[in-house]
């Protein structure tokens, strides 16, 4: 019934930096709470109604700027903005809620890369957030483990080369929570170690990344010896992005496809491994102060690869080696409030995450060569022993029309994890009058880690004609839940010297571990027996004797309720921080920290650095700092039973032995400790020329106490004391009914050194842009001493076997010697062109050993194996040889908001060396270092994984 007239009001503008444009930059207006972000050009444009506006404009790196603006009906402006390079606090990982700007800040004291995860996952094939930042961030690894139990599941990180529990991971700040898997040395890759899945948190939630190379455990405490890694969530507000992606393997030389005979292995599809992506994120305002809701989801499908080698015999070990199938999903969401009329923010943030993996293990055979003969893992008829053959689990590769023979059976264990991963933390934080900024806050997460074997048998059950055969079992798991309080204060006094900071802050923290049983099935022994005809010497007739079937589900064996348990434990630390800048040109920035445990005590840690400008372009910085890291309880409360069939077909207990029981102590293992560090770091920014900056950053990282997984142990050796006197190792063994035992322990000290190089490359001039980056990484690790306890000093094998020379390799390899990333970016209009060339240096890992070491060895238990021609031993060393990768992509805006990219990962489809000893891959011999290997597979996890070629496109839509 009634008319007015409507008046578009439009503020447009660029923004630059020394006089660049600068894309991604954050454009958003108050109190109207409108935002935006520049484009490639630097362009923006906000639609606002008439009225006075606070217009702030902030990116990464670089100084936040603040303008008035006022709109009358119907005016459009155009306010231009230049942006300067940000001193901000230079001694701590930033949290900012804002995209875009340089990677590496030029003014801080200690290393840090800022990662920008929606410049990062459109230019590669990798869809998830780990493997994106291996190839951008120097010394950071991962690997996708495969043939490792939980290790396939779960994705960990490391920096430095250092242990996945030594980073730190923060969200917006504020400490993330552990997963419950701890791997008890199964896996490659950072055995014995506890750590933090990034993959649980959206990527489509994640603004920026900020990693932090360098110890950090006076600021954070616990975990950050190597660094930290803190993942800042979006605040965008009235911006729906949608990220859609599909990639695939197209690795024709080592699919099992290629093989000539597709039933003697596991097959898949030619073009495997294929992966579904989609992720979304929405932010609305709340409020006329700027308070805002964002969320953001992701869902990953992604499907099983299956590799073999061609030049490699049939694999005795591995019918089905790959990586795993996996399935996951969740959300987070990120919230700020402002409390009206006052200088208080509420804010919270939290998410829930699912992951459903399905990995293969070992190969059951059941006559293979005769190297692998294990009628007792099958299901059987008690009668004559003969297999019961199980249609759609069992293999059968004899040639078509071939009689039946049980020779030519197999089957693989499915190991089924199901993992989930809640958090939430809020908090409220200000300023007072006199501008102390504080914050408190509250955070509680907690993660679920749940086996199930599919696919598979307890072979002990005895088989009853007519009924279902058991094929699927709830093998148990464990789960961690940790809550953290933080209350923190912080000013600067602008007055003292060229400025003044001082922050204090108080921690407390409860943890909470549990291990649950599985069902009875998944573990038991059930009694069955299978006939085996046993062959006697000297001319005596052979007689048959009843063999023991193997118990427990095969692939995993499921957690028994005497491995059941429930551990918790509290921790209270406080802190104290001060930077000043004595001069324009030098900042000296010092903290100190104070700990307390429930379980093992008190720690202090202290940090200096400082930061000197030579020149304008040419800073000198360096720190020195002491660590810690407290044993997780993961580590100290883990417990696991498996059974084996031993000699005669006896039936054996090995036993992950948790730290705190008897046996634990009869052997002479110390309740677990803190690990402590000391670290060094020197190194220099300089900017030559515009547009070009350069980091060199070395350190050396010395850690004393490091926790890691023994070598196994069997009852009955001569130097655990008498099996009948009260006490020793060997009579509580046998009390327990343990054959075999391993434990957690403080059993190494090492030294890291490297150095860690970035040199970037930026240049826009009217269209077009050239962009260059190249980020490497030099270590090296040195094992100091091996702390072997009294008990294990009997005899050289058992102190040799403490932590053996497999597992020092494994220590010293956990990331390559090098590795080096060259990223080279050209765009004009609408299309921009990229390819990254990426090096991984020398890696090498030791197999089980076949034979014993020559007489003439200097050392007597380093593993061995024969050659096949018959000229005598070789050591058992896996070599893996450096190589480069080649990746190329193609970008396309196909309008304003949307956008397009395809391009092929690893294009030469380069795969690391076979795990071999070349000349010793005889499978008749068995002596041979053929599948001797940790996958047992013909690749091992390491570089760039085995996996080969991946092409891939994706789409991304933002309204």
């Amino acid at each position: 019934m009634f008319c007015s007239p409507l008046f578009a009001q439009k503020l447009t503008g660029t923004v630059t930096s020394a006089g660049k444009p600068l894309e991604g930059c954050s454009v958003r207006a108050l109190p109207a709470n409108v935002g935006s972000s520049t484009d490639s050009t630097g362009h923006y444009s906000l639609d606002l109604k008439p009225g006075i506006y606070q217009v702030t404009f902030s990116a990464i790196g670089l100084e936040k700027k603040t303008l008035s603006v006022q709109l009358a009906p119907g005016e459009s402006r155009v306010l231009n903005v230049d942006l300067a390079i940000s001193a901000e606090s230079l001694n701590e990982v930033v949290v900012t809620g804002n995209r875009g700007g340089g990677r590496t800040k030029m003014e801080s004291a200690v290393p840090v890369d800022v990662v920008s995860v929606n410049s990062l996952s459109g230019n590669t094939a990798k869809p998830d957030l780990m493997s994106q930042l291996n190839q951008a961030v120097p010394s950071f690894n991962y690997n996708k483990q495969s043939g490792a139990d939980g290790a396939d599941a779960i994705d960990y990180a490391s920096l430095r080369g250092l242990g996945y529990d030594q980073t730190l991971v923060l969200i917006n700040g504020i400490r993330r929570h552990l997963s419950g898997y701890v791997d008890p040395g199964e896996a490659a890759r950072g055995r014995g170690d506890a750590g933090t899945d990034l993959n649980a948190i959206p990527e489509a939630a994640i603004d920026h990344v900020e990693i932090l190379r360098d110890g950090a455990s006076a600021q954070y405490g616990s975990d950050a010896i190597a660094g930290v890694i803190n993942i800042v969530l979006k605040k965008d507000v009235n911006l729906f992005t949608v990220n859609a992606g599909f990639s695939g393997y197209d690795d024709q030389k080592y699919n099992t496809l290629s093989y000539s005979d597709p039933k003697a292995y596991y097959t898949g599809k030619k073009f495997d491994g294929q992966t579904f992506t989609l992720g979304a994120d929405y932010g609305i305002s709340i409020g006329q102060d700027g308070g805002f809701l964002n969320v953001g989801a992701n869902y990953l499908d992604a499907g099983k690869t299956f590799r073999y080698a061609p030049d490699e015999p049939l694999s005795r070990e591995r019918r089905a080696f790959g990586d795993g199938a996996v399935e996951s999903g969740g959300g987070m969401y990120n919230m700020e409030v402002p409390i009206k009329g006052t200088n208080t923010v509420f804010y919270s943030f939290g998410g829930y995450n699912y992951k459903y993996s399905e990995v293969y293990a070992y190969t059951r055979s059941w006559d293979y060569l005769g190297l692998r003969v294990n009628p007792t893992k099958f299901p059987t008829d008690p009668t004559t022993g003969n297999l019961i053959f199980v249609p759609g689990i069992m293999q059968n590769d004899a040639p078509a029309g071939a009689p039946f023979d049980p020779n030519n059976v197999y089957y693989n264990p499915e190991e089924d994890v199901y993992m989930e991963d809640l958090s939430a933390a809020f908090g409220f934080r200000g300023k007072t009058k006199s501008d102390w900024q504080w914050n408190i806050s509250d955070n509680t997460g907690r993660n679920n880690f749940h086996y199930y074997g599919e696919n598979t048998f307890n072979a002990s059950t005895p088989y009853v004609a007519g009924q279902p055969i058991q094929t699927r079992f709830d093998d148990g798991g464990f789960n961690y839940l940790q809550n953290t309080f933080n209350a923190d204060i912080t000013k600067r006094f602008k007055s003292v010297a060229q400025g003044l900071q001082l922050s204090f802050g108080v921690e407390g923290r409860y943890e909470r571990y549990q291990i649950y049983a599985g069902e009875p099935n998944s573990y038991n022994n059930g009694g069955a027996t299978i006939p085996v005809q046993l062959y006697k010497a000297n001319g005596q007739d052979s007689v048959v004797i009843q063999e023991s079937k193997a118990p427990g589900s095969e692939g995993y064996p499921g957690y028994q309720p005497g491995d059941a348990h429930i551990a918790d434990r509290g921790s209270e630390a406080a802190y104290g921080e001060a930077a000043i800048d004595l001069t324009k040109a030098w900042l000296v920035d010092g903290a100190a920290r104070i700990e307390n445990y429930d379980d093992f005590g008190f720690v202090a840690t202290e940090k200096f650095a400082t930061r000197y400008k030579l020149t304008n372009n040419f800073n000198l910085r360096g720190s020195v700092s002491t660590g810690f890291r407290a044993p997780a309880l993961q580590q100290q409360d883990y417990s696991n039973t498996n059974t084996t069939i031993g000699a005669g077909g006896v039936l054996e207990y090995e036993k992950t032995v948790p730290n705190y029981s008897d046996v634990a102590k009869a052997a002479g293992i110390p309740k677990l400790t803190a690990e402590k560090s000391v670290n060094y770091s020197l190194g220099f920014t300089w900017a030559p020329i515009n547009n070009i900056t350069v980091t060199v950053d070395g350190y050396q990282v010395a850690i004393k106490n490091r926790v890691v997984f023994s070598g196994v142990y069997s009852e009955g050796d001569p130097s655990f004391g008498n099996p009948n006197t009260p006490g020793t190792l060997n009579n509580l063994l046998l009390a327990n009914s343990i054959q075999e035992a391993a434990f957690f322990t403080n059993a190494v000290n090492t030294t890291n050194r490297g150095v860690d190089i970035v040199i970037d490359y930026r240049k826009h001039w009217e269209n077009q842009h050239f962009n260059a980056t190249l980020a490497g990484n030099l270590q090296d690790v040195i094992i100091n001493k091996i702390n072997v306890p009294a008990t294990f000093r009997g005899s050289a094998s058992d102190s040799a076997n403490f932590f053996s020379d497999r597992e020092q390799y494994f220590l010293k390899y956990a990331a390559p010697k090098a590795k080096f990333n060259l990223g080279l970016e050209y765009g004009v209009d609408k299309w921009a062109f990229g390819t990254r060339l990426t090096y991984f240096g020398l890696v090498k890992e030791l197999g089980f050993g076949e034979v014993a070491a020559p007489a003439n060895a200097t050392d007597q238990f380093f593993p061995y194996v024969e050659l096949d021609n018959g000229s005598g031993e070789a050591p058992e060393i896996f070599v893996f040889h450096a190589k480069i990768t080649t990746d190329l992509y193609v970008s396309y805006k196909i309008r304003k908001n949307l956008s397009w990219d395809i391009g092929v990962d690893n294009l030469f489809n380069v795969h690391p060396d076979e795990d071999i000893v070349k000349g010793s891959i005889s499978p008749t011999s068995g002596v041979s270092s053929f599948g001797d290997s940790n996958s047992g597979g013909p690749f091992e996890s390491v570089q760039m994984g085995f996996d080969g070629m991946r092409i891939y496109t994706k789409l991304k839509w933002t309204l």
